[in-house]
């Protein structure tokens, strides 16, 4: 459960100078406030500020040893902030700006609040090229520390309406620009002894394999690897995608946001790989397999990363006891669709 706050009467206002002038005041002043990017919704606040970044955390209810995206505006900002190697460097020029988050070593001249990294060594850094994200960094000046605008552990908000049912008289400010582009969170990737990808998201593997080079294995902790070749066998289709470091008994290591097993969660059950509804469930359809909503009818994987998580609010709000999800194919953004739905099917 999230632990109380004073509580705030949250406005919602549509993008626009005056949306971005309110938000980049309340930066300054060292709240957070809920505004669209290209990936989803995001809580962003001043990532120099430890009470602004204190502030993140209460809101979403969420743990401290999990880490937070900062946002700047271009490369030499990130180059302020991280140890930037050369394949980090050709990411960046290839992908920024854009949904691609990379850990590097955090400077130690950085200026950014200790909370924003969870006690390691390294930061994950973004450019975003959303308009209303990009005009609050630079209207506020600050670098932004932002994950996604919602209860820590729930369903991801791709539309204003989601943030305001999740964290509703918790902030004071939602930036409404629509639906975001994506629907899923960025891609996230370290490149330490080789090009890792922590967290698969719209910057496929596929479109990452050239930068990787002959030879790479799997990260540090188990990560996987830019080839696309993530494990040996498909997980069961109701468990988690193991975690970084997980073994058998022990604590998963969390090197990046998005690791935890269970994430990005509705309220109800969720089945996977489902061809028919029960009785009591709600179908999310994709390509010839129809539901009460459908995330693609062609079988347009980009399509359905769009919608998957307004799928999942709708199945969430609907009258069925459960949820059932038709399968989703794994290449190219498959892979990043498939691990949000492994999680939000853990229980565990």
């Amino acid at each position: 459960m999230i632990p109380p706050n004073p509580p705030f009467a949250t406005q919602t206002l549509p993008y626009g100078e005056a949306a971005i002038a309110a938000a980049a005041a309340l930066i300054v002043a060292g709240q957070p406030v809920a505004i669209a990017s290209e990936t989803v919704y995001g809580l962003a606040a001043d990532a120099t500020d430890s009470a602004a970044v204190a502030a993140i955390y209460a809101a979403k209810g969420r743990p401290s040893f999990n880490p937070l995206i900062v946002h700047v505006l271009d490369l030499a900002a990130a180059e302020a902030i991280a140890e930037f190697d050369s394949v980090a460097r050709a990411l960046a020029e290839a992908f920024w700006p854009g949904p691609l988050t990379l850990v590097l070593p955090v400077r130690a001249d950085a200026g950014i609040a200790a909370a924003v990294t969870a006690g390691l060594p390294t930061i994950a850094l973004r450019v975003p090229a959303h308009r209303a994200m990009r005009a609050l960094i630079a209207a506020s000046g600050k670098p932004l520390a932002a994950p996604s605008a919602n209860a820590s552990g729930a369903i991801s908000p791709t539309q204003a309406a989601h943030v305001v049912s999740s964290l509703d008289g918790r902030i004071a400010l939602v930036v409404d620009d629509g639906a975001t582009e994506a629907g899923l969170e960025s891609t996230i990737v370290a490149t330490a002894g080789g090009l890792h990808v922590l967290r698969p998201g719209p910057i496929t593997t596929e479109a990452l394999s050239p930068f990787s080079f002959p030879g790479e294995g799997r990260g540090p902790g188990g990560e996987q690897p830019a080839s696309g070749r993530a494990h040996d066998t498909d997980p069961p289709s109701t468990g988690p995608r193991p975690s970084p470091g997980k073994e058998k008994g022990e604590t998963p290591a969390i090197t990046a946001p998005g690791q935890l097993e269970s994430h990005y969660a509705p309220s109800k059950p969720l089945r996977l790989n489902a061809t028919t509804a029960a009785p009591d469930e709600y179908l999310i359809g994709f390509g010839t397999i129809p539901g009460a909503v459908t995330l693609s009818p062609s079988g347009n994987l980009a399509e359905a990363a769009t919608n998957l998580f307004a799928a999942l609010h709708a199945a969430d709000a609907s009258p069925s006891a459960r949820i059932a999800i038709a399968p989703i194919p794994s290449e190219g953004i498959g892979a990043a669709i498939n691990d949000r739905l492994r999680r939000a099917a853990h229980s565990g």
